[in-house]
């Protein structure tokens, strides 16, 4: 989203940012509790203070990244009552699973889109709480039944093709969809990738797929392995990774200068994730370096990795296919060195800034444009 309005705003285009922040929800009171419960699926405050703000403003249209948990669906009501035409971007699957990320267990889970989303109340799927979930579910199916992103949205962006389709099982007509990548602004230049480790960038949690990394260091001893990030699983793999003697360092959280630079003198960058990712910038990131990337064979993951051309794949969970694929990786140094430039190729090719400021202009005249058509036709018609 930041990365967005400061490529809109250094082209001249206006963006009033519109934010509310979420800590309130963590007062553990029963009235607080009760409050966001409430604020969740349906708040007056924000839908007011919203519309307070297009009146003011009077923008040419409105851009939603998020409405959870402050903000609510609400919001939608207020652009449509003043005609303005709203795009939203789907980050993640919150509008289909109450978790956000279609996983349970450390696995891919569809049971609310094949089923009912009564599922993720009975296994608690937002933090582990009966009462928050169920909280998610009903704002959820509410504003399904009041057709609010159906209505309220003229245009969706899915990051990848992959996300599209599950926004299609989830319940938004095709049609209103476009795809549309992230970009990296102020790319760095090619690596030569001569740091003589592999890299992993990411948070430490559950489906990120740390797990299968570290067994599969159990037979790369030869093999050195970077990780950066930070999360709730860190303790336990640092603790795994002195008691094994794995050739492994953890670094970190590090700022994102530090992070292109690793990135820059890996030979190759790691992601192993279990789940369905949306479109993982540290990919973006590793083919502005030239970097290629060895990835799990798993939903937008396998559409952004080209086997053989910016990288290879191995079944999520499986760290002797991760083990074998990143052996073969190292041993082909011509094909690696192919690897680089087509990785940097694919970056100039896709996921510029430029390139990423026609995407969303495109989607923005064409949702203006379209909303105009409707007007004029009411006109006609009346």
């Amino acid at each position: 989203m930041g990365n967005e309005q400061r490529m809109l705003e250094s082209r001249g285009i206006e963006v009033i940012r519109f934010d509310r922040c979420n800590d309130d929800i963590h007062d553990s009171s029963l009235t607080a509790k009760a409050a966001a419960a409430v604020n969740t699926i349906w708040s007056r405050r924000s839908r007011a203070e919203i519309l307070q703000v297009i009146r003011e403003v009077q923008p040419d249209i409105a851009h939603v990244h998020n409405t959870f948990a402050t903000l609510s669906p609400s919001i939608y009501g207020a652009f449509v009552a003043e005609r303005v035409p709203v795009v939203q971007t789907l980050h993640n699957f919150r509008l289909f699973c109450p978790g956000a990320m279609l996983l349970r267990n450390g696995r891919p889970c569809e049971d609310c889109m094949d089923h009912s989303l009564l599922r993720s109340v009975r296994h608690r799927c937002y933090r582990n709480s009966l009462g928050a979930t169920g909280t998610l579910a009903t704002m959820l199916a509410l504003h399904r039944t009041l057709g609010t992103f159906s209505k309220g949205v003229d245009r969706y962006i899915a990051l990848t093709r992959f996300a599209r389709t599950k926004a299609v099982k989830g319940g938004i007509a095709e049609p209103t969809i476009t795809v549309k990548p992230n970009f990296v602004p102020n790319p760095p230049p090619v690596g030569e990738g001569d740091g003589g480790y592999v890299l992993f960038v990411g948070r430490l949690l559950e489906g990120k797929g740390a797990d299968t990394l570290l067994a599969a260091w159990r037979r790369l001893t030869d093999v050195r392995l970077k990780i950066i990030g930070d999360g709730a699983l860190r303790p336990r793999l640092e603790a795994q990774g002195r008691r094994d003697g794995l050739n492994v360092e953890f670094l970190g959280r590090q700022p994102r200068a530090s992070v292109l630079q690793h990135m820059s003198g890996a030979r190759l960058l790691i992601v192993p994730s279990d789940w369905y990712e949306g479109f993982p910038m540290v990919i973006a990131e590793s083919f502005a370096c030239g970097t290629p990337v060895l990835a799990s064979r798993i939903g937008s993951l396998d559409e952004l990795v080209q086997e053989g051309v910016t990288g290879r794949k191995f079944n999520p969970g499986d760290a002797g296919g991760l083990t074998a694929a990143l052996r073969r990786m190292l041993s082909e140094e011509s094909t690696l060195s192919d690897m680089r430039r087509n990785s940097r190729a694919y970056f100039d090719a896709h996921l510029t800034e430029d390139m990423n400021y026609s995407q969303l202009l495109s989607v923005y005249s064409g949702v203006i444009a379209g909303r105009t058509r409707g007007i004029d036709a009411v006109h006609r018609a009346s």
